[in-house]
């Protein structure tokens, strides 16, 4: 069932899909978006070599370059020659092939409907005089105009009262930022970011067996046609591959029942892993890997590849706390939470990935933190790892597991269901959950499903008219829909299902990101991404709610987005300082909640949420508390991700000062930057843990599934994944979610064992 591990130089590309056919902007709005994208990452040049008649470039004294020069030497390792330089600063979006490919998939596949139509009627606007006049109080096109006016431009929408206008700063600037640098052909060499891990060796292959659909003829043990669909017949159906999905379908199938685990999404080998940035976002992500609300107030990132979140996590295996499991217990009137039983499910998930904190070697990021928080006084430990008890010492891990040492679903769980008997299919998107009244009561008897085989090399890339496509009916006794926070609820209300509370109760733990700067150089793609927490602050409230401290991923994409932008210049030199980097998340236990609903026009998930004000003050007090580690522990620039909020430079150049005369300036800037407050949308969020949208309840009026994962009002249906969180987890949430649904199997497999018994033997 698998093959010995290779050496290999690089992993093998996996070949994306086409791009959208067509565009849906014109020419006009095209040059415009362009012409933005080229003011947030601009060219820059000396005087002395630029073009005088070129708008599209920045033109700055040789004096001031040649100082900029000698300074970026003095801070950085390995510090690129004038010529590097040069050309990196030279570098803009529009003359890349690659940027436009990748942008257009953005704003065009992956963009709601009326995010593009804004989108367009801006573009539109400012390619007109009427328009530049309302958007830029100036009749000139907005493309006709100098680099040095369009930031001008740009950065007073950041501060206009018209909220348009600053969302529209804030998504094009993190468009551009996380598009530049996942294409950039220079900023890798320059910044000295290793596209592949070092001493990369693919881990061991699991030769999955998937089904397939759309073949002239029905295979043995199939069900045959119905009314024009593919039947498939079986015991127990699992929708999602994730982290829910695949717990359950282990415990399922080694108990002996017939199990099918399909997933929209398709599987990729240890060999084709870690992918790039780029194709890591359109490979293993939702829709390309930035999910915006509705009101841009926060960017979500959630996984979608065979093996769902699990496959693109950071390794942390933090069991919930006692004050959520007494508050799921207790207050939300759910035993399950206290009791041994749950603990057993814990346990047993941790066991089987072999969770561990004795193995661990931290990168530099994640000592910081540990010692910055010593040296204050707070409450700091290690997190344990589902790798197997081995140190795993790789920061790419977030682009996919390329060693296979992280026991994500793709590595433990469904391979032990395979080999128990459990049968899978990717590329599977479930339409529907079909419903018979069976004694009176609306039970689950399968799902309706479209079926997208790969192409026929064995990739997803190329058009769609090269892949076979099937309608397929699985009829199965027991359903499970374990596709996620987003999608699970929007499966049920596509079933006609109208419990209010479907989609309601999203959890997010949103957070606030401050990235520093070290004189040392800090290789910060190394290590373990998220190997330490700081919980000093996690109970703010007395109620369980707060903020902890983490290290987050530092992989170029992930945080050189959120730095701050105020002109093309300053954030290009600022990334050149990746390699001296890493950064850091207040990550908040969120009281108040938004929804997840079905977009009118695609169908797909969208979502309401927006950090509270209640929130929002826990997200800023452990930011702040970041800053004071980072600055205890001698950072040279301490960076709060809030837009128009200045570093804390610890000293300025050619200017001597005490240590008190720093420690009072740091404090001052620190109240600064309490005063400016997180209100999006200056305050950057973001969040990468989904859950509650199909919460547990004690009362089919309080929630949408009980205690044993079955929805309220029907049978034969169940949900197990993060949607039925009561309440946030205040943890990552892999490892409750595989205990609920190490809980939630185990019942289910006992009720279909007792009804196989003769009446008398149920007694």
């Amino acid at each position: 069932m698998t093959s010995t591990a290779l050496e290999a130089v690089s992993p093998y590309t996996a070949p994306i899909p086409d791009a959208p056919v067509g565009n849906y902007y014109t020419k006009a709005q095209w040059k415009t978006l362009m012409a933005l994208m080229d003011t947030v990452i601009p060219s820059i040049k000396r005087e002395s070599v630029a073009s005088t008649t070129c708008i599209d470039e920045e033109h700055i004294p040789d004096t001031i370059y040649s100082t900029l020069v000698h300074q970026l030497k003095r801070a950085v390792t390995n510090a690129p020659t004038e010529a590097e330089l040069e050309q990196y600063l030279a570098e803009k979006p529009s003359d890349n092939p690659d940027f436009h490919d990748l942008v257009s998939r953005t704003l065009m596949h992956y963009s709601r409907e009326d995010a593009r139509k804004g989108f367009s009627f801006l573009l539109s606007g400012l390619n007109t005089r009427a328009g530049s006049l309302l958007f830029t109080s100036s009749i000139t096109p907005f493309h006709d105009q100098p680099i040095t006016t369009r930031t001008q431009i740009l950065n007073s929408w950041r501060t206009s009262r018209i909220p348009a206008l600053q969302v529209a700063y804030k998504q094009l600037t993190l468009v551009a930022k996380n598009t530049w640098v996942k294409t950039s052909p220079s900023f890798y060499p320059i910044s000295g970011f290793p596209k592949v891990p070092d001493h990369y060796v693919p881990g061991q292959h699991f030769e999955y067996q998937f089904e397939q659909f759309g073949k002239s003829g029905i295979q043995a043990g199939r069900g045959g046609m119905k009314n024009g669909s593919e039947v498939f017949e079986t015991d127990v159906l699992i929708v999602g591959s994730g982290c829910g999905g695949g717990v359950c379908a282990k415990n399922l199938a080694e108990a002996g029942h017939q199990v099918l685990v399909v997933d929209k999404s398709y599987y990729f080998a240890p060999s084709q892993l870690p992918m790039s940035e780029r194709d890591a976002g359109i490979h293993l992500y939702v829709d390309g890997g930035v999910v915006s609300s509705d009101d841009a107030s926060i960017t979500v990132i959630a996984g979608s590849n065979w093996g769902g979140g699990g496959t693109i996590n950071w390794s942390a295996s933090l069991q919930p706390q006692s004050f959520v499991r007494n508050e799921w217990s207790k207050d939300r009137g759910l035993p399950l939470f206290t009791s041994p039983e749950y603990q057993e499910s814990l346990d047993r998930v941790c066991g089987r990935m072999g969770v561990s904190d004795k193995h661990i070697r931290h990168n530099h990021g994640n000592e910081v933190l540990m010692e910055g928080a010593r040296r204050l006084g707070m409450t700091y430990k290690a997190v344990p790892q589902n790798t197997g008890g081995k140190e795993h010492f790789c920061g790419h891990c977030t682009l996919g597991c390329g060693t296979a040492e992280k026991q994500g679903p793709v590595v433990s769980w469904l391979p032990d269901a395979q080999r128990a008997g459990a049968k899978f299919a990717e590329g599977f998107n479930v339409e529907k959950v079909l419903f018979k009244t069976i004694g009176g009561k609306k039970t689950a008897v399968g799902v309706k499903g479209k079926w997208t085989s790969r192409n026929k090399n064995g990739g997803v890339d190329g058009p769609d008219t090269d892949r076979t496509t099937a309608s397929v009916i699985v009829k199965a006794k027991r359903v499970i829909i374990s596709a996620g926070t987003l999608a699970s609820p929007i499966i049920l209300q596509n079933s006609g299902l109208t419990n209010k509370h479907i989609g309601r109760n999203l959890y997010l733990h949103p957070v606030n990101i401050v990235a520093s700067v070290f004189p040392e150089e800090t290789r910060p793609w190394e290590g373990g991404i998220l190997t330490s927490v700081v919980s000093s602050l996690e109970n703010l409230d007395g109620h369980g709610h707060g903020a902890k401290l983490e290290t987050t991923c530092m992989m170029p994409s992930w945080c050189l987005t959120f730095l701050n932008w105020n002109n093309g210049l300053d954030w290009k030199l600022q990334a050149l300082k990746y390699r001296h980097m890493n950064s850091f998340i207040s990550i908040v236990r969120d009281r108040d909640t938004g929804r997840v609903y079905k977009d009118p026009e695609s169908g797909a998930a969208r979502i309401d949420y927006t950090p509270s004000a209640f929130d929002r003050a826990h997200a800023l007090e452990g930011a702040m508390a970041l800053t004071k580690i980072q600055f205890v522990m001698g950072a040279s620039e301490i960076r709060v991700c809030i837009a128009g909020t200045p570093p804390f430079i610890r000293a300025n150049p050619g200017r001597d000062e005490t240590s008190e005369e720093t420690t009072a300036r740091f404090e001052t800037w620190l109240e600064d930057v309490k005063k400016a407050g997180n209100k999006p949308p200056a305050g950057i969020f973001g969040s990468a843990h989904q859950m509650g949208t199909c919460r547990m309840s004690r009362r089919a009026n309080m929630g949408v599934v009980d205690m044993r994962g079955k929805v309220w009002d029907t049978e034969g249906l169940y949900v197990s994944d993060a949607s039925v969180f009561p309440s946030a987890s205040g943890v990552n949430p892999m490892i409750t979610n595989m205990a609920i649904s190490d809980w939630i199997s185990r019942e289910l497999s006992k009720d279909i064992m007792k009804e196989k018994m003769p009446p008398m033997a149920r007694l």
